[in-house]
């Protein structure tokens, strides 16, 4: 499979998913609203989900998929499996363990981490423990498939692993429409959807097994060991964890914070739900198809490869998220009507709130990615320790400023928090870079750069009239279809504005793209590599 057809298996799941992502939301927007019933699934569900893209997603897979495709070059799949084996059975007793720990400890672990604020509230604190008590275990289905899902990308199996994922959002799409038949209240919705979150990890558990058997790699539960290897995992996994997983840390404190005012938590759920809609497929992009190279050219010595790479790499990342965070500002408004505004969530009066937090989100997309980008420079020379204090730093400054402008601007103000902390991230990544003479700036984006903010924000000027022109279509009373009609014109005709103005002011160089989707490299560690 080519590099494009690798990039379109991973990243058509991830779109498909996101997509299905929104219809959900949608229904729970109708369903709940941002009452106390969605603040509390929100907050229940952020905890596990939280750990799971920290651990299993992101520090796991880190450390485990070199090791493993080391395993399959040295030893051949039967040496793979034995490692997997090994792996396993400690990752498995490691899981048991923190779930029940978890799960007798959690209404100390709502109360004090997960939403501190409903202690004030005795009935929502309640619903909350009762939903969290039922979804932790998700964490641990999850854990298990991201293991076997690093198995099946590293034996260059990629469709079951893409596709995984989107069962969450089927099984909860269903779940919400049951209940919309039923009849059933928002209580009773809550605890449908947490089943239903629970439900969804055995099912991509089970889809994962089965897809990893097929491969030829049968798993059995092995006593737990600390072998060299699972050391070495453990080792290699734990400044990944603080690392890597600095967003899910700053939205699980956001969560907490959030929940000292009423439907802040459900908002701000709500609004990024949409952001990671570009912040996902744009981050695909960039940590799969392009970052892999600095790797490999810093080990063969390249030196002015490996900054080519780098440089390329960001030019990339602001080429697609640069729109795209112009648009969430100018437009956000219609966005979140479009999406949201029926049923609770339109009784409440929640857009206008939802809205500012989504252009605050926009603000902060850049960011978000480019740490996906600037990461690798230090990972690829071995410093796992600096990007581990510079995402401390940004933790701690998240949690400052959002302690200090919630009671000032509401749920915005934690969203500004998470932004601010993201762009402190990228200055103290990039500075030290270019300091420590690992960063070159290249006289390419020097010249491109300011040709894509310029081509950006006349895309936004376009934007901002095309929006006053369309504004009786887009009102509430204009109807549904009305509305969708005039959002899809906005989008697709900025995105054509925008591509527009970036090719014709030599912000981007569609050769230099076209060589970029040729290369044929792998994308995870191959067989023979």
């Amino acid at each position: 499979m080519s590099l494009v057809g690798k990039f379109a298996t991973v990243g058509s799941g991830t779109l498909l998913s996101r997509l299905l992502g929104f219809v959900r939301e949608m229904m729970m927007a109708a369903a709940l609203g941002t009452g106390p019933v969605a603040d509390a699934f929100y907050a229940a569900f952020q905890f596990p989900n939280t750990f799971r893209r920290i651990f299993a997603e992101g520090a796991f897979n880190a450390a485990f998929v070199p090791l493993f495709a080391k395993e399959v070059e040295a030893n051949g799949m039967e040496g793979a499996r034995r490692f997997s084996e090994e792996v396993f059975g400690v990752l498995f007793s490691i899981l048991i363990v923190l779930t029940v720990l978890m799960q007798l400890s959690m209404p100390l672990l709502v109360s004090t981490i997960i939403a501190p604020g409903f202690r004030a509230d005795p009935e929502k604190f309640e619903l909350t423990v009762g939903l969290a008590l039922i979804m932790f275990p998700y964490l641990m289905c999850m854990s298990l498939a991201a293991m076997m899902a690093g198995m099946l990308n590293s034996l260059r199996r990629f469709f079951a692993a893409a596709i995984a994922p989107i069962f969450l959002n089927i099984i909860l799409v269903g779940v919400l429409l049951y209940a919309w038949r039923q009849g059933h209240d928002g209580r009773e919705v809550g605890y449908a959807l947490a089943w239903g979150v629970l439900a969804s990890g055995l099912t991509q558990l089970g889809i994962l097994w089965l897809a990893v058997r097929h491969a030829g790699m049968r798993i059995g539960l092995r006593v737990p060991k600390l072998t060299p290897n699972v050391k070495r995992l453990l080792w290699l996994a734990l400044p990944a964890a603080v690392t890597g997983g600095i967003t899910q840390i700053n939205t699980l404190v956001g969560t907490a914070i959030a929940s000292m005012e009423a439907a802040a938590v459900s908002s701000l759920a709500m609004a990024d739900r949409v952001y990671q809609l570009p912040l996902g497929v744009v981050g695909i992009a960039v940590a799969i198809v392009l970052l892999p190279e600095l790797a490999r050219a810093l080990k063969a010595g390249d030196d002015d490869e490996a900054s080519n790479l780098q440089n390329r790499s960001v030019e990339f990342a602001l080429f697609l998220t640069l729109p795209a965070a112009v648009a969430l500002l100018v437009i956000a408004e219609p966005i979140i009507r479009v999406l949201y505004e029926r049923g609770q969530f339109a009784a409440m009066n929640a857009t206008p709130t939802v809205a500012a937090i989504l252009a605050i989100f926009g603000l902060g997309l850049p960011a978000f990615v480019l740490i996906q980008a600037l990461r690798p420079g230090f990972f690829a020379r071995e410093d796992t320790r600096t990007p581990m204090i510079f995402a401390g730093v940004s933790a701690g400054t998240n949690i400052t400023l959002a302690l200090f402008l919630l009671p000032r601007l509401g749920a915005p103000g934690i969203a500004v928090a998470s932004v601010v902390a993201a762009w402190i991230n990228v200055a103290l990544l990039f500075g030290t870079l270019a300091r420590r003479g690992h960063w070159r700036w290249d006289a390419v984006i020097t010249r491109r750069l300011p040709r894509l903010v310029a081509a950006a924000l006349l895309m936004g000027a376009a934007l901002w009239l095309a929006l006053a022109w369309l504004s009786p279509w887009i009102q509430p009373d204009s109807g549904l279809l009305a509305q969708a009609t005039a959002l899809l014109a906005l989008c697709v005709g900025g995105a054509m504005v925008y591509f527009a103005l970036a090719f014709a002011l030599g912000g981007a160089d569609l050769a230099t793209l076209r060589r970029s989707l040729r290369k044929s490299k792998p994308i995870a560690p191959t067989l023979n590599e």
